[in-house]
């Protein structure tokens, strides 16, 4: 029924700007409508030329009965479309008017990315310099950048043929009017992503437009899920920085809470993947930037969705709420713990009992000792290492009858990704430890709250809910309670 609809709305269309332009002389721009023939001379029987697709443009250059007679520069070849598949651009002093009218016929569509692409670059050709720069100039440009992120997203999916069919009808008129588009395998799931390059979004920032087209902008430039995981650390860090120029672009008080809360994610993720970055080549960094903005989210204000943005944004402000704090060694009386250098630029763990050395571990991630804590019995100790960006780990010092041992426990028996493990409170006795655990892992996310047993590790109880277990109502630690985006 959609593609029906579509169908007779840009025949109708056709229909009335055709009516215009049968009496004009030519030649004259149009453009391909619906995917269509183009055949030899005006009859449906003709052989073909080629095959057009939808936003094509052609040069009209005569007609006869139901035909326009058109010359395809592209492929340098001349034939005949029936007057039904050709929208005729208009002219004139209204021209401009009139295309952004069709312009925003086409954006409420499914599958007329082609024709809007079309349209959005037969608007920025006829308009003026003044135009280009205001309302219009930005409503043209945020459009071409709409329609080059959907058939990105499309090209996407697992089950696409970019190379085929419809899709690889619209990649090719796309770069035809010099879209360009970036493609990666991603680390999670191995799929092939496509994103769009951004220049229409880069180039509308710098036109008058409304703080919603600024944010939508600023969010399509941004996105987490366009980052090369092939970029070196120097790339990443420059390319944080980059991104947390262009949403500082954006004014969140002028936005609806909605939006506003989109830009705070946003902002929180970047900042927290920059300071780990700074952190990791032995810079100043601080989490607290991400920390304010993440507090800054009205969550009675996220729409159904934003949850997994939400989501992800908390798990890369949990995960890097350490950075920034002082690395002085700790001294817990029984035990002591401070950071020495180690080979290659790791940071080794040391932890002395009785003033010997009693366990050491080596890491290349961040090491937080300002996280470290001891429980009562003083045989265990849990510190917040942070080998990656977005990825938090729980390190467990236990003192046994053979003397200490060290522990990792990752947010996820899975590859390193998104996600936190965390200390959540000791339990009296010396036998449990509460264990915060939130991750995302083949496109789900999970989050847990557990009762771990220190002997064993492994998990007696848990929820997703720290409320509906009675250990955390008790012994959960109040400087966890306070601060951990976990407990959103």
């Amino acid at each position: 029924m959609r593609r029906y609809a579509l169908t007779v709305a840009t025949a109708m269309l056709a229909a009335v700007v055709i009516t215009r332009a049968e009496a004009a002389d030519f030649p004259r721009a149009g453009l391909v409508v619906q995917d269509a023939p183009l055949r030899g001379a005006p009859r449906d029987t003709a052989s073909l030329q080629a095959q057009m697709g939808r936003g094509e443009a052609l040069e009209i250059r005569a007609e006869r009965g139901d035909h326009w007679q058109v010359w395809d520069y592209r492929r340098e070849r001349g034939g005949w479309m029936r007057k039904g598949q050709v929208l005729v651009m208009p002219r004139g002093e209204a021209a401009t008017a009139e295309l952004l009218s069709q312009l925003r016929l086409a954006r409420q569509q499914w599958g007329t990315e082609g024709l809007g692409l079309g349209l959005a670059a037969a608007y920025i050709q006829a308009a003026t310099p003044d135009e280009l720069a205001g309302p219009g100039g930005a409503e043209a440009l945020e459009a071409m950048g709409t329609f080059a992120e959907r058939i990105a997203d499309r090209a996407s999916q697992p089950a696409a043929k970019p190379t085929e069919g419809q899709l690889g009808a619209q990649i090719d008129v796309a770069a035809r009017y010099g879209l360009k588009f970036m493609q990666f395998e991603t680390a999670e799931d191995g799929r092939v992503q496509v994103c769009y390059e951004g220049e229409a979004f880069r180039r509308m920032l710098a036109t008058a437009a409304t703080p919603e087209q600024r944010v939508r902008a600023a969010l399509a430039l941004t996105r987490s899920d366009c980052l090369d995981p092939r970029a070196t650390p120097r790339e990443a860090e420059a390319r944080d920085q980059w991104r947390q120029q262009v949403l500082a672009q954006v004014d969140a008080a002028t936005l609806p809470p909605h939006w506003k809360n989109r830009l705070l994610m946003r902002r929180a993720s970047v900042d927290a993947s920059l300071a780990f970055a700074q952190a990791r080549r032995g810079a100043a960094a601080d989490a607290a930037p991400a920390l304010a903005e993440f507090a800054g989210i009205a969550p009675s204000e996220l729409t159904e969705d934003d949850q997994a943005a939400y989501a992800d944004a908390a798990m890369r402000v949990n995960a890097a709420r350490w950075l920034g704090a002082p690395a002085v060694a700790r001294d817990f009386g029984a035990v002591q713990i401070a950071l020495q250098p180690g080979a290659d630029g790791e940071r080794c763990v040391e932890l002395r009992a009785g003033g010997k050395l009693a366990a050491r571990r080596c890491s290349y991630g961040q090491v937080s000792l300002a996280s470290a804590t001891l429980n009562r019995e003083g045989r265990a100790l849990a510190l917040a290492v942070q080998p990656l960006d977005g990825w938090r780990e729980l390190w467990l010092f236990q003192k046994d009858r053979d003397g200490w041992r060290i522990d990792v426990m990752p947010p996820a028996p899975a590859q390193p990704g998104l996600g936190v493990a965390e200390f959540a409170g000791w339990v009296p006795g010396g036998a449990q430890l509460l264990v915060a655990r939130e991750f995302r892992a083949d496109g789900k996310y999970r989050r847990s709250f557990e009762v771990v047993s220190l002997a064993t590790l492994a998990t007696e109880r848990q929820s997703p809910e720290p409320a509906l277990l009675g250990a955390f109502q008790r012994w959960s630690d109040p400087a966890w309670r306070g601060a951990s985006p976990v407990r959103r």
